[in-house]
């Protein structure tokens, strides 16, 4: 069943069929061809939706949303201009700690490009700023959102490996900081060849005080979720609940600027996301239930043990197989495809779950950035309307990057291990 699996796959998402429909072509494709009862399918699409942990993905993403329909973007980006303004590209340093800060509350790098995206890139190109490395800048920073808590991929990956979301959650702190700080030196490093302008925000400390104050409960949310898992208070999902209700009271109390029509907005942009997320997972769950049938991941880690004779080698082919997939599957998509797969490999060579789920995300989410999928890529070049050609000459220093910290993480255990 495998093989026809695959290739209806392929065909499917080379003619633009959606990813889970693509999924779900090829599951019955290769059904029908072995002559299975096509009831499977509606058992495994009903299976996956049964699973209680799951249920933090819809409440984190209505709390990114409560959180951010309000003044809290304003708070956000304005202290980022006051910590960061006075360097040379200010803006741009401001979109890579507004990523590292809007991170914590969305959860969604998607979320972080057109929220960010929105807010900025209007505003550098009124000070000079090529359009292309605008869009590069927002399209490249907001993927740190999928490493800082809450992290909607770190949850899928854990769901489909079975693996702690709690120590991913923590595991994935250190990298994601140093793969904001390593965007920060990029951009300085273009500022400083093209000379672009320093803009930093009136009012001085008095300024920093005031909008530093009023950020705070909200820029508090991600240290209320990862306390409240690493002490045991509660589970993830349990959390997720309680963030809701926090970002409720921040914006309904201290806030003072939630409204009847914010809440809407926030639960249908919630229904949307959790509804496109659910699908994948679901029309997901009937593909791993063919590759397990089939025993495709002994047979694949069998394959990978003898074909590479060092764990080191084994690594790289794994992170070289996730470069290419996630050029072409979206990020949720790729995790829940990979991750059963991998998981099992890892295993093999003695690599630590919680390392290969921080080399994953952080792998896949190249992905987009890069075409043809590049999520966040085509969201900022239709925001700066800058080229795509041209955003990808000025992404090169971000995908440097990138791949650096992917390396670090890969072949330094101690950054995501605790």
């Amino acid at each position: 069943m495998t093989a026809p699996l695959v290739w209806i796959f392929f065909i499917l998402l080379a003619g633009a069929v959606p990813v889970a429909h693509a999924m779900l072509g090829g599951t019955a494709a290769a059904l029908l061809l072995e002559g299975r009862p096509m009831a499977v399918i509606a058992q495994r699409l009903y299976t996956p939706t049964q699973s209680f942990p799951m249920l933090a993905i819809p409440f984190f993403i209505l709390a990114g949303s409560l959180m951010m329909s309000g003044r809290f973007g304003v708070y956000l980006v304005n202290i980022a201009r006051l910590v960061v303004g006075h360097f040379k590209g200010g803006l741009g340093q401001v979109s890579i700690i507004g990523s590292v800060m809007f991170g914590g509350v969305s959860g969604s790098a998607v979320a972080d490009a057109s929220a960010l995206g929105n807010a900025l890139i209007p505003v550098q190109k009124e000070e000079g700023y090529p359009a292309g490395f605008s869009a590069a800048i927002n399209s490249a920073s907001s993927t740190v959102s999928v490493l800082i808590p809450p992290s909607i991929p770190l949850i899928l990956y854990g769901l489909v490996s079975n693996v702690s979301i709690i120590d991913l959650f923590v595991a994935g702190i250190l990298p994601g900081v140093m793969l904001g700080l390593g965007m920060f030196g990029a951009v300085w490093f273009v500022a400083y060849r093209t000379n672009l302008p320093r803009s930093p925000l009136a009012g001085g400390f008095r300024a920093f005080r005031s909008q530093i104050w009023m950020a705070i409960p909200a820029l508090l949310m991600p240290v209320f979720v990862i306390g409240t898992l690493r002490f045991g208070i509660a589970t993830p999902t349990e959390v997720s609940v309680m963030a809701v209700a926090y970002a409720l009271i921040v914006s309904g109390v201290i806030y003072r600027d939630l409204t009847l029509t914010g809440i809407w907005r926030a639960l249908g942009d919630t229904a949307v996301m959790t509804g496109a997320v659910l699908f994948i997972i679901m029309a997901s769950s009937t593909i791993q239930w063919i590759l397990t049938a089939e025993q495709v991941p002994q047979a694949l880690t069998e394959w990978v043990i003898g074909a590479f004779s060092e764990p080191w080698m084994v690594i790289l082919a794994l992170n070289l197989v996730m470069i290419v997939v996630g050029a072409f599957l979206d990020l949720p998509a790729a995790v829940l495809l990979l991750g059963p797969l991998f998981v099992t490999i890892g295993q093999a060579i003695g690599l630590d779950p919680v390392q290969l789920g921080l080399m994953m995300v952080v792998n896949l989410s190249i992905g987009l950035y890069t075409p043809p999928v590049g999520t966040t890529l085509f969201i900022s070049a239709a925001i700066a309307k800058a080229g795509i050609g041209e955003t990808m000459r000025a992404l090169l220093p971000f995908y440097l990057v990138a791949l650096i910290v992917l390396l670090l993480i890969s072949y330094v255990p101690a950054l995501t291990i605790y």
